[in-house]
């Protein structure tokens, strides 16, 4: 072998023969090789390799009938030490047992099956099974990412339909499956750009401008991308301060490589000057990144390509479906203007995109979770992709219109209307009553909600996003327990409720907390467990109370069995 350290996968200097004569020896074994020029092969092993698969592939090297059994060939990898000791591995041993199990650790779990979940900016929109039961298929999940195009037809034509359809809806020329989360798909983005300028014989365009609004990942993206940072201002409505952008873009004119910027914009609102700002980076030889993880409030309705974008990346994990959230696989493709397509990512063992290089080392990222939005696209049609984008708008302005008069609401747009979410800003009630946002946050368990996005983009706020999975009764339900929380927030104000010890500070409230004789709270147990009419027919209990947030994520504790069982 050529490498003394590996891991799962291992190449092989041949002594005798080619490699094309391995690699065809192997697949009339039906096991796919790969040759690594003429005179080598690499082979990838996993957890369910045989002894009798290393036979086979032992035999395809010419190396059949020798003296050392093929089961020896896997004995310097044989684990030796005890794995799997912890209980849990071996206190369920029927499937009923196991069921319960997996069912208490599901109720733990505040997801949609209880409840929306208005995480702004994460699009946390139905997961419907119809789209996700295609990933379990072994004609998609079993497929090694270097696997013989002649093995891959339906692939092929999955990938090549996806990407027409993404291009279609963001009006761009070529599309890019590589990038395997949004912040991937902006770094793949930037080189891209990096990439065209290089071409044009402009190596010294290394300034990225960032608006102060933009998502915490662009300026990473950036730097890591080889650009300077250049952050432009924000106005008092939250939108991109266009007399600072020009300001900013003049004075690097000569190095200006591109604007990130993100639309709808990172506070919510659909920014008029959009185009303008567009007009204003080309006209000084820049090129437009948009960070599209907003593209649900703009499929169907309006594309990046022609606002003036020349490069955007789609979270398929938010608009388009894949299950966002618990890190699970993510997808963020990219999608170029006609002049970038030849420089989207390409990739060393197959032949994909442009001369740009890999950003993953699979030439179509988590390419066996692409048929979740294959399904989803395919299965709701251009009509009702468009439907979707405008019920996400109107639920959002819904909920931002119920709530106003309670919170208000921090940026708005032209009409006063916001886009698929919007900000409520409770900074006021944290100086009038020391009540912080994360209160509210941890009261919403009580109510059965998981809490909305919390001090992002504006600290001291909340984000909400209502996606269009919801019904207007949903909404009228979270709305109402907001609403609900505001009055409770009041009592604090008025003197009724203690400014120490009240039911939003002391939230969540678990079940053992409120069956235990040592009650000893100044409100009632009813108040905390059932503070609404819904929490009596569907009650969620949260396992575990309130922790200091910084300390926990500061001091860990395992859950696993304690250090002195393992001694000696």
């Amino acid at each position: 072998m050529r490498h003394a350290a590996y891991f799962d996968t291992v190449t092989v200097d041949l002594a005798r023969g080619t490699a094309a004569e391995v690699v065809a020896a192997a697949a009339r074994a039906k096991i796919n090789v790969r040759a690594v020029g003429d005179r080598a092969v690499t082979v990838a092993f996993d957890e369910t390799v045989t002894a009798a698969d290393v036979a086979d592939v032992l035999a395809a090297f010419g190396a059949a009938g020798t003296d050392r059994p093929a089961g020896d060939a896997l004995g310097a990898f044989a684990r030796t030490s005890a794995f799997l000791t912890h209980p849990v591995f071996h206190a369920h041993r029927s499937e009923t047992a196991m069921l319960r199990y997996l069912r208490t650790l599901e109720s733990r779990d505040l997801s949609l099956a209880h409840s929306m979940i208005p995480l702004g900016s994460c699009t946390m929109k139905l997961n419907a099974t119809a789209e996700m039961f295609p990933v379990t298929w072994p004609e998609f999940g079993a497929l090694h990412p270097f696997a013989p195009a002649s093995q891959t037809a339906g692939y092929q034509a999955m990938f090549a339909q996806l990407e027409r359809w993404l291009a279609e809806v963001t009006g761009f020329a070529g599309v890019s499956l590589q990038p395997n989360a949004g912040s991937q798909g902006e770094y793949a983005g930037l080189l891209v750009i990096r990439k065209y300028h290089e071409a044009r014989g402009e190596r010294g365009r290394d300034v990225c401008l960032i608006p102060q609004s933009a998502h915490g990942t662009n300026p990473a993206s950036a730097v890591m991308a080889g650009m300077t940072v250049v952050v432009t201002k924000t106005d008092a409505n939250g939108n991109i301060d266009m007399a600072d952008l020009r300001a900013k873009v003049e004075q690097h004119s000569a190095r200006l490589a591109a604007l990130m910027v993100t639309y709808p914009s990172t506070h919510g609102v659909f920014e008029a000057t959009i185009r303008e700002v567009c007009a204003i980076v080309h006209e000084h030889g820049g090129q437009v990144y948009m960070d599209g993880a907003n593209m649900n409030a703009m499929v169907g309705i309006a594309r990046p390509g022609d606002i003036g974008a020349d490069v955007c990346h789609l979270n398929l994990h938010k608009t388009f479906c894949i299950p966002h959230g618990g890190g699970g696989p993510g997808m963020g493709p990219i999608g170029v203007a006609k002049h970038l397509v030849p420089h989207l990512p390409g990739h060393p063992v197959v032949r994909v995109g442009g001369d740009s290089g890999a950003v993953s080392a699979a030439p179509w990222g988590s390419a066996s979770i692409l048929p979740i939005s294959w399904m989803y696209i395919r299965m709701m049609g251009g009509a009702q992709l468009a439907e979707a984008t405008k019920v996400a708008i109107l639920n959002a302005n819904y909920m931002a219109e119920r709530l106003e008069a309670h919170y208000p609401v921090l940026y708005r747009g032209q009409n006063r209307r916001v886009a698929h979410e919007c900000i409520i800003d409770l900074r006021h009630i944290k100086a009038a009553t020391g009540i912080e946002v994360e209160d509210v946050a941890k009261r919403l368990m009580d109510y059965g909600f998981h809490a909305p996005t919390v001090s992002f983009p504006v600290a001291g706020t909340l984000m909400i996003e209502p996606t269009e999975s919801e019904s207007k009764a949903e909404l009228d339900r979270f709305c109402d327990a907001m609403i609900a929380i505001r009055e409770e927030i009041r009592e604090v104000e008025i003197g009724v409720a203690s400014r120490e010890d009240n039911v939003l500070v002391r939230a969540p409230h678990t079940m053992q907390q409120c069956v235990s004789d040592a009650w000893t709270r100044p409100y009632a147990r009813e108040k905390a467990a059932f503070p609404a009419p819904w929490t009596r027919v569907r009650k969620f209990w949260p396992t575990v109370t309130r922790i200091e947030s910084a300390f926990g994520d500061r001091n860990l504790v395992c859950a696993c069995i304690p250090t002195e069982a393992y001694a000696g």
